[in-house]
């Protein structure tokens, strides 16, 4: 713990160098946390690789009231799917891959899947990547409000055996639509090629490299557990409480990461080039997969504020009051964060809920503030 400890100080140690426009938002997210009976939230500025400043509030737990820390431990969901996209490029770089390859050359059971468009060879891993091949949203095709249903399919097996009642929706490449099960799709392409497991692979050549220490997949180390929040959900008889360190199964690729949002400024530190890091990924390689591949409509799953743009390759490219950003969002079992990061002046924010309770609301509200006061001036 003391490790830890260490890097998350030296993680705030550049701490107070704000923008001016910085207690706006500040007052933004405490207010918006009280307002919306938020259980627990973080919020980190990143100004050149480096945290410049960082807010919680609230408590990780209800029942122990333990507090939010610089080093609790959210879940991060769909935000997973950017370091699964990174691996692909990864991958590509090294040869063992074109982004125009048909995905069925590395997962054959896709071969079953109904393509009323054509073959399922004009299926590409770009298609994949940019949320265009026509795979459905969501990974169960039904419900799962039973107590005894699984938090995700447990098995690769169950999502194969679905590929004969499942169908490409739409021609590969014409339009987006947010596909789940095209990223765990991606998943097994990464294992196929490196010859490991997901979460292993991504461990040794993305977290361990940027120095993610406290970063792992589904179910907490004994080590870190206590750090963990827990995370709820508002109902008519009130607050929640979701499934705790729970595990997201074959979907792991698609969302199962967590990490404290120390961690994840690392992360983002890299996507934007400081420092740089082409021993994991070239940079020309990470410019590509911010280029536009397919534009973003109305009436998809996964576009709630997006707004005018596009999505390039693992990566949404919006417009927000004239700004242009980089980002991805991750919604699962109460919790939600969000990534913007303004590629001109280098800089970014992360930030992370606990509980669903009207968070979105405060979540495109806090980014609008953020745009007007800080990023608009620039």
């Amino acid at each position: 713990m003391r490790f830890a400890a260490v890097v998350i100080a030296l993680s705030l140690a550049a701490a107070g160098q704000t923008p001016p426009g910085w207690p706006a938002v500040t007052r933004a997210f405490n207010e918006g946390v009280t307002q919306h009976g938020i259980v627990g939230a973080s919020l980190v500025w990143i100004d050149g690789g480096v945290i410049r400043a960082h807010e919680t509030a609230g408590v990780i737990d209800r029942a122990t009231n333990a507090p939010v820390t610089p080093g609790s431990i959210y879940h991060w969901a769909s935000i997973t799917k950017t370091f699964t996209g990174v691996a692909i490029m990864r991958l590509r770089d090294q040869g063992k891959l074109r982004l125009d390859d048909p995905i069925v050359d590395y997962v054959p059971e896709l071969a079953a899947v109904h393509n009323p468009y054509g073959s399922m060879r004009d299926i590409t891993i770009r298609h994949v990547l940019s949320h265009s091949a026509g795979f459905r949203g969501g990974t169960w095709p039904w419900g799962g409000d039973k107590a005894w249903h699984p938090f995700e399919p447990p098995a690769w097996e169950q999502v194969a055996a679905m590929m004969p009642y499942t169908e490409i929706l739409f021609t590969p490449g014409t339009r987006y639509s947010y596909s789940n099960p095209g990223i765990i799709f991606l998943g097994r392409v990464i294992e196929k090629l490196s010859g490991e497991p997901f979460e292993t692979y991504i461990d040794k050549e993305l977290l361990r490299p940027l120095g993610m220490n406290d970063a792992f997949f589904d179910r907490a180390p004994s080590s870190l557990r206590a750090r963990r929040s827990h995370s709820y959900s508002a109902t008519e008889k009130g607050l929640e409480e979701m499934p705790f360190d729970f595990d997201t199964g074959i979907t792991v690729s698609n969302g199962g990461l967590n990490a404290p949002i120390t961690d994840m400024a690392k992360w983002i530190a890299f996507l934007m080039g400081t420092p740089a890091h082409d021993a994991i990924l070239k940079r020309s390689s990470l410019e590509e997969m911010f280029k536009p591949v397919v534009p973003v409509g109305n009436g998809g799953m996964g576009e709630q504020g997006v707004g005018e743009g596009a999505m390039g390759l693992s990566f949404f490219l919006e417009k927000h009051g004239g700004v242009d950003l980089i980002a991805h969002s991750g919604t699962q079992n109460g919790f939600l964060s969000h990534f913007y990061i303004h590629p001109p002046s280098k800089t970014a924010y992360i930030v992370a809920f606990n509980t669903d309770a009207k968070t979105r609301a405060l979540d495109a509200a806090l980014r609008d503030v953020i745009v007007k006061q800080i990023w608009s001036a620039r």
